[in-house]
């Protein structure tokens, strides 16, 4: 019996091991063997998510498309502006700001793109605010 014991220790210790490791608890248990109850993670309920460029694409309800800069036209720059946006629960562009593209095209790409709305985006049931990169592509056409 004692060392059936020894077995079912060692056995609820590796599980235990097992358990930290994946949960990321480490080595907090207190000893006596109490149970932990983990800490809330803020992804719970978060009031804030990243969503890949694609899945706000499908939310977009509302597109106002850039004016081609005269002197970005003149001088035949094209492009495209990489902008990183912030969306607030009702759909409403609230802060924009360039990651990267052409001086003369981004501008224009930010007048557009403030103008734009979103179907809000839910998580957990709730409406959340969007971390995401918007993409606007400049291209002359013809020759």
């Amino acid at each position: 019996m004692a060392r059936s014991a020894k077995l079912a220790s060692c056995v609820a210790m590796l599980l235990a091991m097992c358990v930290s490791a994946t949960t990321g608890l480490g080595q907090s248990q207190p000893e006596g063997g109490a149970s932990i109850e983990q800490q809330p993670d803020a992804s719970e309920n978060p009031e804030r998510v990243h969503v890949a460029r694609g899945v706000t694409t499908g939310l977009l309800i509302k597109r106002v498309t850039p004016e081609y800069p005269e002197k970005a036209r003149r001088k035949r720059i094209q492009g495209t502006v990489v902008l990183h946006a912030l969306i607030n629960k009702e759909g409403d562009i609230v802060d924009l700001t360039t990651v990267s593209g052409d001086p003369l095209l981004t501008k224009a790409a930010i007048k557009a793109v403030k103008q734009w709305k979103y179907k809000p985006y839910f998580s957990q049931g709730k409406p959340v605010e969007v971390d995401t990169e918007i993409r606007v592509n400049f291209a002359l056409s013809g020759g």
